[in-house]
């Protein structure tokens, strides 16, 4: 039986252009490419779940508009059950626009509707879903830690996928067992540029994993008293949106399957190197046979 994991936060819908540079001045520019694709970041973790052999569950919040549905339809279609996708009347669901430059890296301008409902009276116990684990995003702090708060009380691995602004997830940040850093955020929260100092004074703060990701250098991590790094793979760079929420869905998954918390830092690196290789976004999250294949091929 799979693992069955909870990914709550935002879904939206990706309008992905791809340019030779990003833009300096406010001209007007013509793409390279382009393409729309459903994006977010609990909601790409998700479908990443779901490709390498997972079950996903989603728990969001949308609009009641066309782009709700097309936005719930696709992850359907991924097979993310979107039972807890609440849509809400006189709200609108999220979207963005993403520039991909030929570099892969990218720029996002995201909109999220300020009025979506707080209330959190809806969400799961986790023994209600059969759950092994619970992974959440910044963008929804009051959901973030109702779930992760469940998790910890249940003992299951509670992943907080820390971006700025880290202020408003204070509370979802003590209940978590796992905080896995953007650099932005262990930066902000730690007041340190200085990745190990940061995760130094992070640990001061909590009993939780700390793991900050840096791109191209790797995963540099803390575990109490032990710190260490995992390299990142190596490969040619076509798009890296969405290689973070990959990165941390296939954390969550491997840390629910049981593995210990290194090898789940590798398996997410092989997933999100994977993704980088291909552009728009989602469409180039691979399936659990290509990630062991990778991983094989680039055994230590």
């Amino acid at each position: 039986m799979s693992a069955r994991l909870l990914c709550l936060g935002v879904a939206v819908e990706d309008y992905v252009f791809a340019l030779p540079e990003m833009p300096k001045k406010p001209h007007k520019y013509r793409a390279t490419d382009f393409t729309t694709i459903g994006g977010g970041i609990a909601a790409n973790a998700a479908v990443a779940i779901s490709r390498l052999g997972g079950t996903a569950f989603l728990a969001t919040r949308l609009g009641e508009d066309a782009l709700g549905a097309s936005i719930v339809a696709e992850l359907e279609a991924e097979g993310v059950d979107c039972r807890l996708a609440r849509r809400f009347a006189g709200c609108r669901s999220s979207l963005s626009m993403v520039l991909v430059d030929a570099t892969g890296e990218r720029m996002i301008v995201n909109y999220r509707d300020p009025g979506l409902p707080e209330e959190t009276d809806w969400l799961p116990e986790p023994a209600e879903l059969g759950l092994a684990g619970i992974l959440v995003d910044t963008r929804w702090t009051g959901g973030a830690a109702t779930m992760l708060r469940r998790a910890r009380a249940a003992g299951l691995p509670g992943v907080l996928d820390v971006e700025p602004p880290v202020a408003p997830a204070t509370e979802a940040m003590a209940a978590a067992t796992h905080l896995a850093f953007s650099r932005d955020g262990l930066a902000e929260w730690a007041g340190t540029e200085e990745i190990e100092e940061g995760l130094a004074v992070a640990a001061e703060r909590t009993d939780a994993f700390l793991c900050v990701t840096d791109g191209a250098d790797g995963t540099f991590f803390r575990k109490g008293a032990e710190s260490g790094h995992v390299p990142a793979f190596e490969v040619e760079v076509v798009d890296t949106l969405a290689a973070g929420d990959v990165w941390h869905g296939a954390f969550a998954l491997a840390l629910a399957e049981g593995r210990d918390e290194v090898a789940a830092l590798r398996f997410a690196s092989a997933a999100a190197a994977i993704k980088c290789t291909g552009f728009g976004g989602r469409a180039a999250i691979p399936d659990r046979p290509q990630v062991e294949s990778f991983l094989m091929e680039h055994a230590a």
